[in-house]
């Protein structure tokens, strides 16, 4: 279905290979993809934090070799 913005728009930032759509899409396909690790308590933001972790594991292993095939859509 078409789109019809009835007002302003600010966009104030777009960091990396960000999208951004207005209107009809069939398909919006990545042109990088990251994967990242984290355990228990990792990647907070934000002011006055407070985490308790007894013990955190992590599992890393990944028996595949490509998550996300990019290669067509650069």
């Amino acid at each position: 279905m078409p789109s019809f913005i009835s007002g302003p728009i600010k966009i104030t930032h777009v960091s990396g290979d960000g999208t951004v759509n207005f209107g009809d899409v069939l398909q919006i396909a990545p042109k990088s993809t990251l994967k990242s690790n984290t355990g228990s308590g990792g990647n907070n933001n934000g002011d006055f934090l407070q985490t308790n972790t007894f013990t955190s594991f992590t599992n890393t292993s990944d028996p595949d070799v490509a998550d996300s095939n990019t290669t067509a859509n650069n």
